[in-house]
């Protein structure tokens, strides 16, 4: 992983924010859309950023089965609901315990044809078992039966409960997934009850909602995926460096990812803000786990809002979020050393 540059100290990065104040005003852009035209010379920051073929469906390698669409109806936020979807490998076997990671903004993580391709990655890394066997439920943002489901070209923010469900650093969406998205995975699929196997992730808001989820509930949730989070001023997200540094240290396992070309904290007045700087916030972050001897990795690109960097990187990401998966290291086990082949399925026409 890229070591934090020297000029990403607080003073190298209090010159930034002096800099950045001069810089012209621009509006944030939604996190799944196009990237807005560079004020600076040269190319697309994103432009450096591609998916490799961890993320592209392989030959010879089983492929999972999306499960959905599901719904389910939310007490914390009385009269709305939530779509998600459970990605269900090859080799899952009911009979054993698996373990489970969370998507947030799910439609994003599972398009087959967006920027982030889960399934895709999961898929490769469990055949080769570079990641445990796991299910994977991706669910969306609440929202009210009269309103659309978010999408590639609009994630919620406009049209759902996302800005308020996600960026809000309390409990309330620790409880929906907590109390009333588990219980329906429990119901349908064997998932360990280990927190250590269990790990939840998102993009920009959806990444401080995942956040959220470990912080407040670390006994059901300890490794956190974390792409361009928005720990920023949208609902008071800046709080986190403090937290962490006051409590106690929880027993998470962290990766943030984020790029210098991340909204920096322009206003419309063209006044820089540090509490909406995403990079500068995630660097805070990262020092702050770091100062209190969290679990904590992150690599810091050049890329704009989005999923460009995050994407390219998922693989990654995810290889060192659950490294310390269980395996057998019997040297005489040469099965443990094998490709994960799908679980044999019972023959229906013998029943």
């Amino acid at each position: 992983m890229k070591q934090l540059p020297a000029f990403a100290t607080a003073a190298g990065l209090a010159a930034v924010a002096v800099a950045l104040a001069q810089a012209p005003a621009s509006a944030p852009p939604q996190p799944g859309a196009p990237p807005a035209k560079q004020a600076q010379k040269g190319p697309d920051p994103n432009s450096q950023y591609r998916l490799g073929p961890d993320s592209m469906p392989q030959e010879g390698v089983p492929k999972g089965e999306i499960q959905g669409p599901f719904v389910v109806k939310s007490q914390v936020y009385p009269g709305t609901q939530h779509t998600y979807w459970v990605y269900v490998p090859a080799q899952y076997d009911p009979k054993v315990p698996t373990a489970l990671m969370i998507f947030n903004d799910g439609q994003a993580f599972k398009d087959p044809n967006g920027g982030l391709r889960a399934p895709n990655v999961l898929d490769n890394l469990i055949y080769r078992r570079e990641i445990p066997v796991m299910l994977c439920a991706m669910i969306d943002p609440g929202r009210t039966p009269e309103q659309p489901e978010p999408s590639g070209s609009e994630w919620g923010d406009r049209t759902t409960n996302r800005p308020t469900e996600y960026n809000t650093p309390d409990d309330k969406y620790a409880r929906i997934i907590v109390n009333e998205l588990m219980p329906e995975l429990y119901q349908k699929y064997n998932i360990s009850k280990d927190p250590e196997m269990h790990g939840i992730g998102g993009e920009s808001s959806g990444a401080i909602a995942a956040f959220s989820v470990a912080w407040e509930r670390p006994n059901d949730f300890r490794r956190v995926l974390s792409i361009v989070g928005s720990f920023v001023d949208l609902r008071g997200g800046y709080v986190y460096p403090e937290r962490v540094l006051a409590s106690e240290k929880k027993p998470l396992h962290v990766f943030l990812c984020d790029g210098r070309n991340d909204n920096r904290g322009q206003g419309r007045g063209g006044q820089y803000n540090p509490n909406r700087d995403w990079f500068y916030q995630n660097v805070r972050l990262m020092k702050a786990l770091t100062e209190k001897g969290y679990d904590v990795n992150y690599s810091w690109g050049m890329n704009l809002h989005g999923s460009a960097f995050g994407g390219a990187i998922l693989p990654d990401m995810m290889r060192w979020l659950w490294r310390d998966g269980p395996v057998d290291t019997d040297p005489n086990n040469m099965v443990e050393r094998s490709f994960r082949e799908p679980v044999a399925k019972p023959d229906a026409s013998k029943n």
